[in-house]
């Protein structure tokens, strides 16, 4: 009979799950067995075309609800009079199918933007309301199964609203909407929501830019808890510009606006939030280069934003600019027309170093001829970019693709990390014992004493923080690390 040794103090036994080799970081599973660290490649892919609107369908806008794992497009439906109208998708791997499309407003409408609200777990949509003579208008909408239900629009200018663009500020747990307000000289302004179930409300609008402002964007930087706003600053040549935002309540204030791109741009100021490095970037066409498809870099420090150098990811003109963040392959994944190749709806993917951001190749995502009204959201289920857009082929209707970018899956989180493996290699099933926090592991090799390291994806350990970032301990010589102090 085996005799099982009592447990020195700091230390833990648990049931492998898998092989446990020794001396190397260990994760504890739901169901309270433990693992060594792994990871897997999944490769690139892209799905099929699925049509979820069989009318014309403009001015599309995109949203990921967390709470449900679904997808919702809203836009204005051609096939019905332009009614505005959401749909929601239901995606599994590269594969996505739709409910059937609600109608949220019973008139035209154009300038759509949607964002999700994750306090409150619904969806926003704003639009310009053809019905009031452009009034900035905003519902929001209840995700329940395949289907989506409505509130009672709410006005939030009075003026038209041209180049609407939403975002959720997680901070604040307030949605704030920016626009260039016809009604008021065409000033770039912004305003604060609040939502209580499918109600929402807002404070006053306030001006960001005292010029007529274009193309308007937006994006929130959670590491600093601030808005950022890109678009065309027409006081300033149509600079490319951008402003940074706080939100207070029900209002917001503004530093100074920044320019980013001293050459005038035409369409599309599209930022988005990299969370691993702490960057804004935004996609754009810039007009110096034949609207040639162009990303820069923004670092946020208070009130503030400063740019790197801007890249170039597409020599031809790029139209229908939008871009997501994908968190699972720490890359930004920008979709867009591209002119000088038939307009067809074409993929890159960037990654972010320092404040610059590297592309790869053209992924072309449908040949059948030019695509049009282009909108995309992240699935954080499922790891993917879900884009939809109105191929002209198809008479514009309303079309949905999936893209999975290749990355590494891993069983790490920041979360799960108890100790190192101890006492020797431990088969599958058996009884393996961890040094857990605060204890002493002996069995390393190579270390440098009084350095930080890090459980990497591949289940070892070094200097250098991996995504997501783990700390494994502190060395205190060669050969021993205090765990995770």
């Amino acid at each position: 009979m085996r005799i099982i040794p009592e447990l020195k103090e700091g230390t833990h036994r648990a049931k492998a799950s898998g092989t446990l080799p020794n001396g190397k970081p260990v994760v504890v599973n739901a169901d309270g067995t433990v693992s060594v660290v792994s990871s897997t490649s999944v490769s690139s892919a892209i799905g099929s075309e699925t049509v979820y609107e069989t009318g014309q369908t403009t001015w599309q806008a995109a949203a990921y609800d967390s709470s449900s794992n679904k997808v919702v497009f809203a836009y204005s439906d051609g096939g019905n009079s332009g009614h505005g109208t959401a749909v929601v998708g239901t995606v599994s791997g590269t594969s996505i199918s739709f409910g059937s499309p609600v109608v949220f407003n019973s008139a035209s409408i154009y300038y759509v933007t949607a964002t999700f609200d994750s306090n409150e777990n619904k969806v926003v949509i704003a639009y310009y309301d053809n019905a009031t003579a452009g009034k900035g208008t905003a519902v929001v909408g209840n995700v329940s199964g395949t289907s989506i239900s409505f509130g009672t629009p709410v006005v939030f200018e009075a003026g038209g609203t041209i180049y609407t663009a939403a975002t959720f500020d997680s901070s604040n747990n307030k949605v704030v909407i920016a626009y260039r307000d016809a009604g008021n000289s065409n000033y770039g302004t912004a305003v604060v929501g609040t939502v209580s179930g499918t109600s929402i409300s807002f404070g006053s609008p306030v001006v960001f830019e005292s010029a007529r402002s274009d193309h308007v964007g937006i994006t929130f930087d959670s590491l600093n808890n601030k808005v950022v706003v890109a678009y065309n600053d027409n006081g300033n040549s149509q600079k490319g510009t951008a402003v940074v935002g706080t939100v207070s309540g029900t209002s917001i204030s503004f530093g100074s606006a920044v320019v980013y791109d001293s050459s005038a741009t035409n369409i599309y100021n599209i930022p988005a939030y990299d969370s691993v490095s702490n960057k804004v970037v935004i996609a754009y066409n810039s007009y110096s280069g034949g609207y040639q498809g162009s990303a820069i870099v923004g670092t946020v420090s208070g009130t503030s934003i400063s740019f790197g150098s801007k890249t170039v990811f597409n020599a031809n003109q790029s139209d229908y600019l939008r871009i997501v963040y994908n968190s699972a392959a720490n890359k930004v994944v920008i979709v867009y027309s591209d002119a000088g190749n038939s307009s067809y709806l074409t993929l890159q993917e960037g990654e972010i170093s320092g404040t610059t951001v590297s592309f790869g190749s053209d992924t072309i995502l449908d040949s059948t001829g030019a695509s049009n009204y282009t909108s995309m959201a992240y699935d954080m289920n499922e790891k993917v970019s879900v884009v939809s857009y109105a191929p002209v082929a198809s008479t514009n209707k309303g079309t949905a693709i999936v893209r999975q970018t290749a990355y590494t899956s891993t069983n790490l989180t920041s979360e799960n990390y108890i100790g190192i493996s101890t006492g020797g290699t431990y088969a599958d099933g058996s009884s393996a014992t961890v040094d857990i926090i605060g204890s002493l592991s002996t069995n390393q090799s190579g270390l440098t004493a009084g350095q930080s390291y890090y459980v990497q994806t591949d289940g070892t350990i070094g200097e250098t923080a991996a995504d997501p970032s783990v700390f494994a301990g502190t060395a205190i010589s060669a050969t021993s690390l205090v765990v995770k102090t």
